[in-house]
């Protein structure tokens, strides 16, 4: 037999007999459909370091709402078309000229709307700053091994969202139709054209005919507002989900390890920071964007096929790409009829290489080091020699090129020979790298010796002494107990080893060629000559005890 329930009221779930005002009956009723107070419970109160550096995230964060926001502002006002009409807006050097209907709305969204010029200029700004922010953040993750396990995947979310906001970037300073961008568009036409086979039609698909083409800027303008801004906005949710799902990595302290976290709750700390925060990066952002012009699209004038502008520069972000195009030789090979021109494919095949290589960073080291540990303690850089060297050099590769971009303009500011810059930045490829990569390393080492000493022998006080026997010593402090844990509660992996040539029987081992690299390339990061001894208890206890310890 079944017995039915007898219909009555719903059991409420607030503990509340009466509301005490419209808000809370209204969270009552939201919480009896969405369970708000158990998911609050659970949530708001939770913990999370906190450092000064984690602000780098919540930049790019802020920034990106700001891009948002200005952005839905300006396509109510934008007419993303290249449609050609005769200028007769309120800016005279160019009434009564021919251009786009694109390049005309810009002009009157920046002379003609009220507060048009500034919201502008605070969405490029955002845009800078955004990827400035993204870089910075990227280097904070990757010098402390914040992308180690179990943050890989957020780690690949982050750089896939560096990378889309880059390409996005160079589509919107693209869609005014101006000269200078104008010339963007052509430099990747020709990027384009040097894919052998299948460039010319790319070409064509791309631009629905002959450059420019009439369809360029409205497809352009589709995935710059649409399919990009959907596509990070994914990843920038599935991100924070995973941050809000394993926090921060901490730096190494007292009562800090790998089985806690030590900070301070969601609520209501991190969400009165992050509010005005947000407050502070928007009105610095708005400052910028009413000081300092970028982008002055009326000084360029229109885009004509048959001009140039001088001195035409992308945004900084993308000015590697144009330098890895400009310190290539001009070299072409004839096949079959076809001529590849290699000074515009190859640079063309590097950059996707130093995306994979950013994005594959995290699993080459893994493999490396076998470790398979999960880690919430940030590395000192000074800690990862190896790691750090690879991190510098590639900034020094990165400002290589951005100088090579721009080499030009240094010949001209500075009446340099544009060949010299030239040859100058194509040795520095090769070479730069390597110094900044030995030189960092040396630091790295360096540091960690004078970590080593402070440890062992304390910190130098200036306060010098006699020895009844004539000698001047200076007397040094011992470390407080928490600085000492915070340098020498670090991880110093060993390099893998292979197994010995033969086994037990006599019968030699096959050892592959791929563990014979991992041992290798674990040496090479791990080994003699990678990373300074740390000092163990006893030998701190044997000198701190008083023998030959001044």
């Amino acid at each position: 037999m079944r017995a039915d329930r007898k219909p009555g009221p719903e059991p409420a779930t607030s503990t509340r007999a009466e509301p005490a005002n419209k808000v809370e009956a209204l969270a009552d009723w939201t919480d009896g459909r969405l369970g708000i107070y158990a998911l609050s419970k659970s949530n708001l109160r939770k913990i999370f370091p906190d450092h000064w550096s984690f602000m780098l995230g919540e930049i790019c964060l802020y920034t990106f709402i700001i891009i948002i926001l200005t952005g839905v502002w300006l396509t109510l006002f934008f007419v993303p078309s290249m449609g050609e009409v005769v200028y007769d807006g309120s800016y005279v050097p160019l009434k009564g000229i021919r251009m786009s209907e694109a390049y005309a709305s810009t002009l009157g969204i920046s002379f003609e709307i009220r507060g048009g010029l500034l919201i502008r200029q605070i969405h490029h700004w955002s845009a800078i700053v955004f990827v400035a922010a993204m870089f910075t953040h990227m280097f904070r993750v990757f010098f402390t091994g914040a992308f180690r396990k179990p943050r890989e995947i957020n780690w690949l979310f982050g750089a896939g969202l560096l990378i889309l906001g880059m390409f996005d970037g160079f589509m919107g300073y693209s869609l005014p139709d101006d000269l200078l961008s104008g010339t963007g568009i052509r430099f990747m036409e020709g990027a384009v054209l040097a894919v052998p086979i299948v460039g010319s039609y790319i070409e064509m698909f791309m631009f629905g005919g002959q450059f420019p083409g009439s369809i360029i800027i409205p497809r352009l303008f589709t995935v710059h507002v649409l399919l990009i801004p959907g596509i990070m906005l994914g990843l920038l949710v599935a991100h924070l989900i995973l941050v809000f799902y394993h926090k921060h990595t901490q730096f190494a302290g007292p009562g800090r390890t790998n089985e806690n976290v030590v900070g301070m709750p969601l609520m209501p700390v991190y969400m009165a920071k992050a509010g005005g925060f947000f407050f502070l990066v928007f009105g610095v952002v708005a400052a910028m964007a009413a000081i300092a012009t970028v982008n002055p699209i009326w000084l360029y004038g229109p885009y004509r096929p048959d001009q140039v502008s001088t001195d035409a520069q992308p945004d900084w972000y993308m000015g590697f790409s144009e330098g890895l195009i400009r310190i290539m030789p001009g070299w072409e090979i004839g096949l079959w009829g076809h001529t590849l021109v290699m000074g515009v494919f190859l640079p063309l095949m590097i950059f996707p290489l130093i995306l994979v290589a950013i994005w594959s960073y995290p699993f080459l080291e893994a493999w490396i080091t076998g470790d398979k540990r999960e880690h919430h303690i940030a590395d000192r850089p000074r800690n990862a020699p190896v790691r750090t060297a690879f991190g510098a050099a590639w900034i020094a590769l990165y400002l290589i090129l951005l100088a090579a971009g721009g080499n030009d303009l240094l010949a001209t500011h500075f009446h340099l020979s544009i060949n010299a810059i030239t040859n100058a930045a194509r040795i520095g490829f090769f070479v730069g790298p390597v110094i900044v990569f030995v030189i960092t390393k040396r630091w790295c080492l360096g540091l960690q010796r004078r970590d080593r000493e402070k440890v062992l022998h304390g910190r130098e006080t200036g306060v010098i002494q006699r020895l009844q026997h004539g000698e001047f010593v200076e007397i040094h402090a011992p470390l407080p107990q928490d600085r000492l844990y915070t340098l020498t509660s670090h991880d110093q992996p060993q390099p893998v080893v292979l197994p010995p040539a033969v086994d037990e029987n006599g019968v030699p081992r096959k050892v592959s060629i791929w563990k014979r690299a991992r041992a290798k390339l674990s040496r090479g990061f791990y080994g003699e000559g990678a990373q300074i001894t740390k000092p163990t208890a006893e030998e701190h206890e044997k000198i701190s005890s008083g023998h030959g310890h001044h």
